[in-house]
């Protein structure tokens, strides 16, 4: 049997080379709610569970470099 008791998906796209990224809301029975990066390459899959202190401080970190990268080149692959 599962640890968790809902998967939700919030969000499937495109990434870089030929990668495809899903975020899922893990709930677990206990009633803890984490988001799940799911990074798929071929047939390989990483997954990272995040509470949500840690999301919110890669959310931050990741929008503070797109500010900064936005214009200064092509980042598509």
């Amino acid at each position: 049997m599962s640890d968790h008791e809902a998967v939700n998906d919030l969000g499937v796209f495109d990434a870089p080379w030929n990668k495809k990224v899903t975020i899922q809301e893990m709930v677990y029975e206990s009633g803890m709610k984490l988001v799940r990066l799911r990074i798929k390459e071929g047939s390989r899959f990483t997954d990272l569970e995040l509470d949500p202190e840690t999301a919110t401080g890669i959310g931050k970190m990741l929008g503070d470099w797109a500010e900064g990268a936005a214009g200064q080149g092509d980042a598509t692959v």
